[in-house]
């Protein structure tokens, strides 16, 4: 059986095709090289995944993932063959090759991750030829769900909207100012709560200030990490939660900079399986 992945920083999704099941799918927490052990990967593989899926039937897998850059890839490779003993093929690459595959299969195009992060890269239909390192939430990540949990809450708390959404924010997060800066300054996985803030931007949407911020976000996301290509003559593609449910505004933003959106998927999972089964 093949066993295909996409991590992502909050979770991961896993499909694998059974001869008595069909088509498996099973989601995990998200597993990242960069923040995780090889022991605390193998604890997921083992805690979450197996008792799901028959693992000795698995002779070749796929993992795309957010952190597996190249000196980390050998530590998702050795988790994973420690705990898929019978598997024969390991691959083991980024999430934005797996974004890329997912989206334009043996085209070329570019491809765009925005979810909890965000990423993007020209790719030739085999390989990413160029990328604009993405920095991580605190130095850039422009376009995604962490940096618009920041400007949201810099909006609110800043006095460009109104004392009626601030009320419905704290309302919606439990807390305060106060509770806000613990939360991202003293408190572990401060992008993922970040990015928890989405549905309140998602549910006040139709303000014209929560729209700004949502359309600032995927400006600055062009301008840093697209434009630098010079590459208009590419289409462009984006996977993940922001650019799903906001759509809309990702679209609008990016005729402004005279750019083609031709495909937005949720999740890349689909497009793997149509990839490799």
């Amino acid at each position: 059986m093949i066993l295909i992945a996409d991590s992502g920083s909050t979770k991961t999704d896993w499909c694998c095709k059974d001869n008595r099941q069909g088509m498996v799918s099973v989601h995990t927490q998200g597993i990242n090289p960069i923040h995780s052990t090889e022991r605390e990967i193998i604890r997921v593989l083992n805690g979450e995944l197996l008792p799901q899926i028959d693992g000795d039937s698995i002779d070749e897998i796929h993992f795309f993932g957010s952190g597996c850059r190249p000196e980390l890839v050998p530590v998702m490779n050795r988790a994973l063959a420690g705990v898929f003993v019978n598997a024969k093929v390991i691959e083991v690459d980024s999430d934005l090759m797996g974004a890329a595959k997912a989206l334009w299969g043996d085209r070329s195009g570019i491809a765009c991750i925005m979810g909890t992060g965000a990423n993007s890269g020209v790719y030739d239909g085999h390989a990413i030829t160029a990328n604009i390192p993405p920095l991580g939430y605190v130095l850039g990540d422009e376009g995604s769900g962490a940096v618009l949990g920041c400007m949201l809450i810099n909006a609110i708390y800043k006095g460009r909207v109104g004392q009626d959404i601030r009320r419905a924010f704290e309302d919606y997060a439990h807390t305060d100012i106060a509770g806000i800066i613990d939360r991202v300054y003293r408190k572990p996985h401060a992008n993922k709560f970040l990015a928890s803030l989405s549905p309140f931007v998602a549910d006040h949407i139709s303000n014209p200030c929560i729209e700004q911020v949502v359309k600032d976000n995927f400006s600055a996301f062009f301008k840093n990490n697209i434009l630098p290509y010079n590459r208009k003559d590419l289409s462009i593609g984006a996977v993940g939660s922001i650019a799903w449910h906001y759509r809309a505004q990702l679209e609008a933003v990016a005729d402004e900079y005279g750019l083609l959106i031709e495909k937005v998927v949720k999740s890349p999972i689909d497009g793997l399986v149509d990839y490799y089964l």
